[in-house]
C-alpha cells in the first residue's frame, strides 16, 4: 500500500501566534464603524457542521480548529468559547493572553456579553451567522448589559482578511432512484400537502441537506457531506425557488430538476424574501439564520415559526435507502475487518503511528471502489490521545502506537448507497484487568441499547440509560451522547432524531438510524468506545397491545474479544454477542486473504 490520502489532511493549518495581530485588526475596524463589539461564531449562512475555507472566521481569527465554538471581540477584552471536548485543544491552538477560555457550555457568549458589555456599548453581530433564536439569546444579554445590538450588513472581519478564499463551487450531481428510493415529485408534494393542511403557503428551506434529499441531488461544498450550498423556497403547490449559483451544474442538472423548480441566483433570495408580503411563510428558528427571518419581516410575511419540514421525512429512511445502507456497510465491514486484522499484525511492533493508520483504513475504503469521501474526519487515538472522544490527529500530535495500550478508531465512508460510521476499540499486546473491565462495561451497554424493544413514541432521551447503566454501576460515566441520526449519503449527523441525556421530544420512528455508541474515558490514560449503527424498526407479533419498536444493527465487524471479560456478561448478553459475531462471519465471509481468513475467524468465535 502507499498509504495516500485522499480525502482527510493532518497538517498544521493554525498557530497561537496569528491571534493578536489579527485581533487588533478587527478592534481597529470595529472602531471604524462605531462599534464596541462583535461575535464570530463557527458557522456559515447554512448553518453546517462544516464550513468552507472561506467561512472558517472563527479559526482565521483565533487558530481554534474545531467544530464548535464562538468569540467575542470587544475593545480591550476578548474570549473564546469551546466544549468539553476542545478544553486541551483550545490551550494549544489559541492564545491564552489574547483571549479568555471560556466554556461553551457553562457560561455561554450571551452570559459572558452580560456580564461584560460596557453601558452603552453598540455590539454587532452577522446576522447570516446566527439563527433567529441565537439572534434572541444575544439581544436579550446586549440589553441586560444597557447596550445596543446591532446588525451589520458585511462582515467586518472579512474586511481584514486580505487572503480570504473564495466560496466554494463544488459540482451538483444528481441522486438517482436506485439510491433515494423516492423521486424529488413525490417527496415535494408529500410535504407541500403537508403546508396546504397547515393553511401554510410555503417553507423556507435553509439547511442544504434538507434541499438535497428534497431535490435528490448531492454537491461538493465542504468535505465529508455531500451537498451543494443552496437555499429553496417551497411552495404548498409542490414548486421550488432554488437559489443557487448554477456554475455548480453539471451536464443534465436543469432537466433532472424538472419544470417545477426554478432555478435563480442567490443573490435574489433577499428580494424574494420580502415580496412574500401577507404569506404565511415557515421558517425554523433553530437552523434559519437572523438575516432570513429579516427579509421576511421587512416584506410583511407571516412568519411561521416551525421545524423545517424535510428533517423528519428525511431521517425515516424508506426500504431502497434501508437496503443501500446494509450494502454500504458490508461494504465498509470488509475494509474495517482487513484494517483490524492489519492493526493487530503491525500494531505490537510499535512502528505505527496513528496518521499511518488512518491512511491504511482509508486505503482499504478505497479499494472497495465504492467510497466517495469520509464521513467525518477520522479519530485515530492511541493511548493518552484515545482519551479526548473527538481527538483529531496531526502531525504535531501524532504518536506511535505502543504495545501495552488501547486504540481507539471511530471512522465512516460516504458511498452512493449509504453513509457508515463506526468506532472498535482495540487492545494493542495484552490488555490490563482494569482495561477489560472498563470495555466489558460499555460493551454491556452498548448491548443492552441494541437489543431493546420499546413502545410507539419512545424518545431517545427515554433509552439513553440502558447504555450507561453498567458504567453508573461503576462509578463511571462518559460526556457525549449515546446516539446521533445518519444520513444516506449525505450527513454523518443528521436530526432531529438522538439518544442523549438531553431533551429532545421527537419519537423514535421505524426507518430512522441512528448510532449505538457508549464509551468511558480515563483523562490521559486511554479510551473506549463501541459504535455501530442501528435502525429502528416496527416489532412484529409481539403480542401484547401496544405497537413495539425494536433496532437492526446495521455495522457489521469484530468487536475485540481480547478486551472481554466474559464473567461480567450475563448470559443473554454473551449470546448476542455470539450471535452478532456469527452474523459477522456470515455476512463478511470469504472477502478476506488467508491470513486476514484465518484472523477473522478467530476473532468472531463464540466465547
Amino acid at each position: 500500500m502507499l498509504h495516500q490520502t485522499k480525502f482527510q489532511s493532518f497538517a498544521e493549518t493554525t498557530s497561537p501566534t496569528q491571534g493578536p495581530p489579527r485581533l487588533a485588526a478587527l478592534r481597529a475596524e470595529l472602531k471604524k464603524r462605531g462599534l464596541d463589539g462583535f461575535i464570530v461564531p463557527r458557522a456559515d449562512e447554512y448553518q453546517g457542521e462544516y464550513v468552507p475555507p472561506h467561512a472558517d472566521r472563527l479559526s482565521y481569527l483565533t487558530g481554534f480548529t474545531g467544530s464548535a465554538g464562538a468569540a467575542v471581540v470587544l475593545i480591550d477584552k476578548a474570549a473564546i468559547f469551546t466544549d468539553g471536548r476542545y478544553t486541551v485543544q483550545t490551550a494549544e491552538q489559541v492564545d491564552g493572553k489574547a483571549f479568555e477560555f471560556r466554556s461553551l457550555v457553562d457560561e455561554p457568549p450571551p452570559d459572558w456579553i452580560a456580564e461584560n458589555l460596557p453601558k452603552g456599548a453598540k455590539f454587532a453581530y452577522d446576522p447570516w451567522l446566527h439563527t433567529a433564536s441565537g439572534v434572541d439569546a444575544l439581544r436579550a444579554a446586549v440589553t441586560n448589559a444597557g447596550g445596543t445590538l446591532v446588525a451589520v450588513t458585511d462582515n467586518p472581519l472579512d474586511a481584514t482578511w486580505d487572503d480570504q478564499p473564495a466560496p466554494p463551487l463544488g459540482a451538483v450531481t444528481t441522486q438517482p432512484l436506485e439510491y433515494a428510493g423516492k423521486s424529488s415529485e413525490d417527496k415535494r408534494e408529500e410535504i407541500a400537502k403537508a403546508l396546504r393542511d397547515a393553511k401554510t403557503d410555503a417553507a423556507m428551506l435553509t439547511l442544504p441537506e434538507s434541499i438535497a434529499w428534497l431535490l435528490n441531488i448531492r454537491g461538493s461544498d465542504v468535505p465529508h457531506t455531500p451537498f451543494p450550498h443552496a437555499f429553496a423556497m417551497l411552495n404548498n403547490d409542490g414548486h421550488v425557488d432554488l437559489f443557487i449559483d448554477r456554475r455548480k451544474f453539471t451536464p443534465g442538472i436543469d432537466t433532472w430538476l424538472g419544470n417545477h423548480v426554478t432555478v435563480r441566483p442567490q443573490e435574489e433570495l433577499g428580494d424574494h424574501l420580502k415580496a412574500q408580503k401577507g404569506k404565511r411563510i415557515q421558517i425554523d428558528p433553530a437552523t434559519a439564520s437572523a438575516w432570513a427571518f429579516d427579509r421576511l419581516n421587512e416584506g410583511g410575511a407571516k412568519i411561521v415559526r416551525a421545524p423545517d419540514p424535510v428533517l423528519l421525512p428525511k431521517a425515516c429512511k424508506n426500504a431502497t435507502e434501508l437496503e443501500g445502507t446494509r450494502r454500504a456497510h458490508l461494504r465498509d465491514g470488509v475494509a474495517l475487518s482487513r484494517f483490524l486484522s492489519w492493526i493487530a499484525k503491525e500494531g505490537p511492533k510499535g512502528k505505527v503511528d496513528e496518521i499511518e493508520a488512518c491512511r491504511v483504513l482509508e486505503d482499504f475504503r478505497a479499494e472497495t471502489g465504492g467510497l466517495k469521501d469520509l464521513s467525518f474526519g477520522s479519530i485515530s487515538g492511541s493511548g493518552p490521545n484515545g482519551a479526548l472522544p473527538h481527538y483529531r490527529v496531526t502531525k504535531s500530535s501524532n504518536r506511535k502506537i505502543q504495545p501495552g495500550e488501547i486504540y481507539l478508531i471511530d471512522s465512516g465512508g460516504q458511498y452512493l448507497d449509504g453513509t457508515t460510521d463506526v468506532t472498535r476499540t482495540i487492545a494493542i499486546g495484552t490488555p490490563t484487568a482494569e482495561m477489560k473491565d472498563r470495555f466489558t462495561r460499555v460493551l454491556k451497554g452498548h448491548i443492552a441499547l441494541a437489543r431493546a424493544r420499546f413502545p410507539e413514541g419512545t424518545t431517545g432521551v427515554q433509552l439513553d440509560t440502558l447504555a450507561r447503566m453498567s458504567l453508573w454501576e461503576g462509578g463511571f460515566d462518559y460526556d457525549h451522547g449515546t446516539g446521533h441520526g445518519v444520513g444516506v449519503y449525505l450527513s454523518v449527523h443528521e436530526g432531529p432524531q438522538n439518544i442523549s441525556k438531553r431533551q429532545i421530544n421527537i419519537a423514535l420512528r421505524p426507518g430512522m438510524i441512528v448510532s449505538n455508541e457508549p464509551g468511558y474515558y480515563k483523562v490521559g490514560h486511554y479510551g473506549i468506545r463501541i459504535e455501530n449503527l442501528i435502525a429502528v424498526t416496527e416489532l412484529q407479533d409481539v403480542g401484547g397491545d401496544r405497537k413495539m419498536m425494536e433496532f437492526e444493527t446495521l455495522t457489521f465487524a469484530p468487536i475485540d474479544l481480547s478486551l472481554v471479560e466474559v464473567a461480567m456478561l450475563t448470559p443473554p448478553e454473551r449470546k448476542w454477542l455470539n450471535d452478532y459475531h456469527a452474523d459477522v462471519r456470515k455476512k463478511l465471509a470469504g472477502k478476506f486473504d488467508a491470513e486476514t481468513q484465518a484472523w477473522f475467524e478467530e476473532s468472531t468465535r463464540a466465547i
